[in-house]
């Protein structure tokens, strides 16, 4: 994975309307980027993880919001979920955390 790579990936979801709220990267990813991390991230909250993976959120019909967990890799992987306007923060972290779990769960190969 290349800055250039992780620029168009944020490029095209904002052309769409998302707006980057959380960049999950492995501490070896975090250290190739160096410098590039304030630049390509600035408006985003960084999180230190086991996996490379970009937060989008926009809003969505009826008031709900909706969150789009994008795998930084080359093979294109996204999860998708809209919240409800009333569910509460707590609501949305916790289903944010079972996001990020299936995401992982993509990535390990299953035991056969």
């Amino acid at each position: 994975m290349t800055p250039e790579l992780f620029q168009e990936i944020i490029t095209t979801y904002h052309r769409h309307g998302w707006k980057l709220r959380r960049v999950l990267l492995r501490p070896a990813t975090r250290a190739d980027l160096g410098d590039r991390l304030a630049e390509l991230f600035s408006h985003a909250r960084l999180i230190d993880s086991d996996i490379d993976a970009l937060w989008f959120a926009r809003g969505s019909y009826a008031g709900r919001e909706a969150w789009e967990l994008r795998l930084l890799a080359e093979q294109r992987y996204a999860l998708f979920e809209a919240f409800e306007a009333d569910e509460s923060e707590e609501d949305r972290e916790e289903a944010r955390i079972e996001m990020e779990n299936k995401m992982r769960e993509h990535l390990t190969p299953s035991a056969r």
